[in-house]
């Protein structure tokens, strides 16, 4: 393993702009030593010429023993360990053979068998792991030596075109002088001549500019010539690559609208939505004459969510949780339990001990007034829909959760199938909160154009999955659709995505155009990962897409409680 030099600059050697190549030089050169200290070592004994000063006539030479650490040989390669152990490996298959011969008749031998078989197993793989082990600060300080050979030649290179601005004239020209650098200080270190390192690979760096100089200088004399010939062999090229080029394009192209597209037939698909809808209705109907079907109460007060679905959430959601192709007759079972997650109907009974007059006769004829207790029933029935579209995450693995986001972001290339849909081009409503933003927070431009991007949709409902006006959103993917439309371009990322493109801020240096993150909102298979998103607009305040887009005030207890950081845009 050739150990790599730490580079030496002085002060005077370095701009600001360089320090910071040169720093990184030096933790990498730092890790290297820290790798190279846990291998382990082996004190040997060695002797050592010593020159006693006296007269120059009388010099004597000694030779003193001294004990030096070194480091230990690198155990064998398993290459040597599978040569050496061939013959004995060869005899243990031999064996092994002959004995399932013999075992055919004989189920005792047979199981005493496989248990030999399991417990050498056992032993190789025991040998495996102890020699990986033994072999872990090897591999630690190869990569090491490895980061530190790319750092110090990328602060080589960085030196190189700060001491020479002129030579870094074009890409092709950088890209040489880079490569001669790499040339020289590998051979500089080859050699161990690593005291002229630096001066060796700048002298090939400015070799290699003046080629690529000359070089330049040829093209340009030429220019007409070349460019006929680049030309010529470009039109060849494209001939004979043109026809598999449009057969991959194409078939790619196929697989991702393949991927994206309701593989079901119409019919099944509009009969699911026609079931669907017909639970509804009977479900609607029997909250329409609660008190005729459910006799016996008093009173009836009634807190009912609005009944309803969007078809194109119950098609992706039937769609990914079978995985596929699917008919009508198969998924009448998926059908009642989507219908029983998203429709929570509940009947509580109070019963109220109240009073009425009665007038009474004594026995002597008077009437007289009594007050008489009874039993008063109220039947309070409330219905709560769960929304269909906040379902998938909790009956889906991931993988499904990704098809069904998959068919909802394109409508599974079926725009035409449920025309009346309830998401494309999503109404707003109107029970959201509303905030007026200070002016003075405007002034950001970026802000004020994210701001006027995501106040178009407030009102939108909630629909998981969801990553456009034409789904209506869920909390990333309004998120998403929001920075892209204000200068960004991060393409359709999760929450957690989300988070990592960011940088953390503290709540008390948040801005306006911050992203918030909150974490179990729901039951994630990484608890500590964020699960919700909204954009930070200032004074504790975010505009997220709950249900529906709304603004949001972040100092009450739900999102206290659900907190996790603020983040910044790069």
């Amino acid at each position: 393993m050739k150990r790599q030099p730490r580079l030496q600059f002085t002060d005077a050697e370095l701009s600001p702009k360089l320090k910071r190549h040169v720093r990184r030089a030096e933790r990498a050169a730092d890790r290297a030593e820290a790798a190279r200290e846990k291998i382990p070592k082996d004190r040997k004994k060695l002797k050592r010429r010593m020159i006693e000063q006296q007269s120059a006539k009388a010099r004597k030479g000694k030779k003193h023993l001294y004990f030096e650490d070194v480091d230990r040989p690198k155990p064998p390669s398993k290459l040597s360990h599978a040569v050496q152990s061939a013959p004995l490996n060869a005899a243990s298959v031999q064996a092994h053979r002959k004995i399932r011969e013999a075992e055919q008749d004989n189920t005792g031998l047979e199981s005493a068998h496989r248990l030999e078989e399991a417990a050498e197993g056992g032993v190789r793989l025991a040998a495996y792991s102890y020699r990986a082990q033994k072999l872990r600060p090897y591999r630690e300080a190869a990569k090491a030596e490895r980061q530190l050979e790319k750092a110090n030649v990328n602060a080589l290179y960085q030196k190189h075109l700060h001491d020479n601005p002129k030579l870094a004239s074009n890409p092709l020209s950088r890209w040489q002088q880079k490569r001669a650098i790499q040339k020289q200080y590998a051979a500089s270190v080859k050699s161990g001549q690593t005291a002229a390192t630096m001066e060796n690979t700048a002298k090939a760096a400015k070799k290699a500019a003046e080629k690529s100089r000359d070089t330049g200088n040829f093209i340009w004399r030429h220019k007409k010539g070349i460019g006929i010939i680049i030309g010529l062999l470009a039109c060849v090229s494209l001939l004979l690559n043109c026809m598999a080029s449009c057969s991959v394009l194409l078939e790619g192209g196929l697989t991702a609208l393949g991927g994206s597209t309701y593989p079901c037939r119409d019919e099944d698909m509009l009969g699911a939505e026609a079931a669907y809808a017909g639970m509804e209705a009977a479900l609607q109907n029997e909250l329409d004459n609660y008190a005729s079907l459910h006799p016996g109460y008093d009173e009836y007060n009634f807190d009912l969510d609005e009944i309803g679905h969007d078809p194109y959430v119950l098609i992706s959601i039937l769609t990914a949780y079978h995985r596929g192709e699917w008919t009508l007759a198969e998924v009448q079972g998926t059908l009642e339990m989507l219908f029983d997650r998203q429709y929570i109907l509940t009947e509580d009974v109070v019963v109220e001990v109240r009073y009425r007059t009665e007038t009474r006769t004594d026995s002597e004829g008077n009437d007289y007034d009594v007050e008489v207790p009874y039993n008063y029933y109220i039947c309070n029935v409330t219905l709560e829909n769960f929304d269909l579209s906040h379902l998938p995450i909790y009956i889906m693995g991931e993988d499904q959760v990704s098809m069904y986001a998959t068919y909802m972001a394109t409508l599974g290339n079926r725009p035409d199938l449920f025309p009346a849909s309830k998401y494309p081009n999503a109404s707003q409503r109107e029970d959201y909160l509303d905030y007026d933003v200070p002016p003075e927070a405007l002034e950001d431009e970026t802000f004020a154009a994210m701001l006027a991007e995501a106040e178009k949709y407030l009102g939108y409902p909630y629909v998981w999955g969801g990553s456009s006006p034409a789904t209506s959103f869920d909390c990333s993917g309004f998120v998403s659709w929001v920075i892209n439309h204000s200068g960004w371009d991060v393409g359709r990322l999760g929450a957690k995505a989300l988070c990592n493109l960011c940088t953390p801020v503290s709540p008390a240096n948040a801005r306006p155009g911050d992203l918030v993150f909150f974490i179990n909102t729901y039951d994630a298979p990484d608890p500590n990962a964020p699960t919700h998103c909204g954009i930070y607009v200032g004074n504790n305040m975010m505009i997220h897409c709950g249900n529906p887009i709304s603004y949001a005030n972040l100092n009450s207890s739900y999102w206290q409680n659900h907190f996790y950081c603020y983040g910044r845009l790069p």
